[in-house]
């Protein structure tokens, strides 16, 4: 109840860290009662300070309609300008918007170049997603060895599709020379997280022996 009454306290001051926290638990109904209105009320008082968590949290709810009506375009807003401050999460969910074209026009040269700066930053979803976009040729110029480092990179953050991804390169020698042993090695890496292809998959190298 103090930390609740303090986090009230600076944010009425408008100490917009403070007014993120407290939309947080209203958000999450952590301490008091969920409450999404109230909790959008916070997020978008912190988030016109500037403050990119909130906005990128905004553009979720936006995103989602969650206790607002669904709007892509306000979503994308959102998104922007925490991108603009380098958050990786808004930096990937703009990506998103762009791959899809919700509240904006599709573009996969730029939702490539989103991905990137969020994978650049750690973002193993956004590097999953860039990997893909190099091994299809989508949005950027196809390069299978550079899929491979992208999908090395989500992998080793315990990404289940870029595990599974890892295992058909290695599978099909795309980018790195044919190896069923390290196919197999991925393969089970993303099936003993519950990834469906990749049990299927690994079913397939011990029937075949491989």
């Amino acid at each position: 109840r103090r930390v609740l009454f303090r986090s009230k306290q600076l944010a009425e001051e408008g100490a917009a860290e403070a007014q993120y926290n407290l939309a947080l638990m209203y958000s999450l109904g952590k301490e008091i009662p969920k409450d999404d209105q109230i909790a959008i009320k916070w997020y978008r008082l912190a988030a016109e300070q500037g403050f990119a968590e909130a906005q990128n949290n905004l553009g979720l709810i936006y995103g989602k309609g969650q206790g607002v009506e669904q709007n892509f375009g306000e979503a994308v807003k959102w998104y922007r300008l925490a991108a603009e401050q380098g958050h990786k999460q808004a930096r990937f969910n703009l990506g998103i918007m762009y791959y899809l074209g919700e509240g904006i026009q599709k573009n996969s040269k730029e939702a490539a170049k989103c991905f990137n700066l969020a994978a650049e930053q750690g973002h193993k979803e956004a590097q999953c997603n860039l990997g893909i976009m190099y091994y299809k040729g989508t949005g950027v110029e196809k390069d299978h060895r550079k899929a491979l480092k992208w999908f090395q990179h989500s992998a080793d953050l315990g990404d289940t599709l870029a595990q599974y991804n890892l295992g058909v390169l290695y599978t099909n020698g795309r980018g790195v020379p044919k190896n069923d042993k390290r196919a197999v090695e991925w393969y089970k890496k993303s099936a003993e997280q519950g990834f469906a292809n990749a049990q299927s998959n690994l079913g397939f190298m011990y029937a075949e022996g491989r």
